[in-house]
């Protein structure tokens, strides 16, 4: 096989390891003489995954026992939706902290359904920092607060969150879940699309709080409501096998390598060796985000102009550099550096950009 260093964004790498077991059970699961992608969602065998892949989880994070977990379909894009949906009420708002990308489109879709507040906003810095979580002024009848923890185009990512409030905290934490120690009892409901730290994309993580579940209303189509998933632990129709089977592997991988706290020691040392590669550049190479922003999982870069950027990413490629091109609505060029990717291979593209600055300065 050819090997690659593979920094895209999402869908992203998964564990070597992983890919390998997926490789060895595909055509017969666990003894079943079935493959994973031909079992019924009703078997013993795909019951047995599904709970204990929500075990996993809770165990990962600390979830506390007031607390449900849910394998959506959709992706975060449809949670976007189902968030107002399902909390957002006639004569209620809801305030959103505008981040970036991911966060203006989960306000785009919250307005669909009633009456959003921008409580805070980093747009006029062309989202390169975070719009700061203190002294928000929430409007009277908030319903919840939404915030997204890791934009992954602009490359920011919140440090810290904010104190508990008098109302809910929805975040989107699709492109960092499990990838540093978070406290879940600070937050009522958590979603994550899977492709960048827990698996295939397919299936979406959704954390909440119980409580929450009762404020639903009974006219939400039964597919969109929480409460009918939380209810029939996940499933109420076919969920999505496969791609939870995988997620199930990746959490006992991250089990096996330190849990959370492992992983994101590993994290912060990837991210710190290209960071200080593109400091310590003078000035050949500078970061889009700002310094007291920068994303652990989403390094954002420049070089002094476009051609070499060009340049940069051929080299790269024929290198076995992959998914260096920054987001086309960002531009320039990220290194997404998410769980499964190895503190080596953060090695070797620093090594690269090294040497493509001694040639090209």
């Amino acid at each position: 096989m050819k090997t690659v260093h593979n920094f895209n964004a999402g869908p992203a790498a998964l564990p070597p390891e992983v890919l390998q077991q997926i490789q060895e059970e595909i055509l017969d699961l666990q003894g079943t003489g079935l493959s994973i992608l031909e079992i019924s969602h009703r078997s013993k065998e795909y019951e047995k995954i599904n709970g204990e892949t929500q075990q996993l989880l809770k165990d990962l994070l600390n979830i506390p026992h007031e607390y449900e977990v849910l394998f959506l379909q959709g992706g975060a894009s449809t949670q976007f939706a189902m968030v107002p949906m399902n909390f957002l009420k006639s004569g209620s708002v809801a305030s959103y902290i505008h981040s970036g990308t991911w966060a203006g489109k989960a306000i785009a879709e919250a307005r669909k359904f009633g009456e959003v507040a921008i409580v805070a906003s980093s747009e006029k810095d062309h989202f390169k920092k975070l719009p700061a979580l203190d002294n928000l002024k929430l409007p009277s009848g908030t319903a919840y607060i939404h915030l997204t923890s890791n934009e992954t185009i602009a490359g920011t990512q919140y440090k810290y969150f904010m104190e508990p409030q008098d109302v809910p905290l929805i975040a989107d934490m699709s492109s960092d879940i499990l990838s540093r120690t978070i406290d879940v009892s600070d937050f009522d409901l958590i979603y994550a699309g899977a492709q960048k730290n827990l698996g295939p994309s397919g299936v979406t993580v959704v954390i909440v709080r119980s409580e929450l579940l009762k404020r639903i209303s009974t006219t939400i189509p039964d597919i969109m409501n929480y409460r009918i998933h939380a209810d029939s632990r996940s499933l109420y129709h076919t969920p999505p096998v496969f791609a939870v089977y995988i997620v199930n592997l990746v959490l006992k991988w991250i089990q096996a390598n330190g849990g959370v706290r492992g992983v994101e020691l590993w994290n912060r040392a990837k991210a710190d060796l290209i960071y200080r590669t593109i400091d310590g550049s003078d000035n050949f190479y500078s970061g889009l985000a700002d310094r007291d922003s920068r994303s652990l999982m989403n390094v954002t870069f420049r070089t002094s102009n476009e051609e070499l950027e060009k340049h940069f990413l051929l080299e790269s490629e024929r290198n076995g550099f992959v998914g260096l091109r920054g987001h086309r609505e960002a531009g320039h060029l990220r290194a997404s550096i998410y769980n499964a990717i190895t503190y080596d291979q953060c090695k070797a593209l620093s090594e690269f950009m090294k040497d493509f600055q001694k040639r090209f300065a």
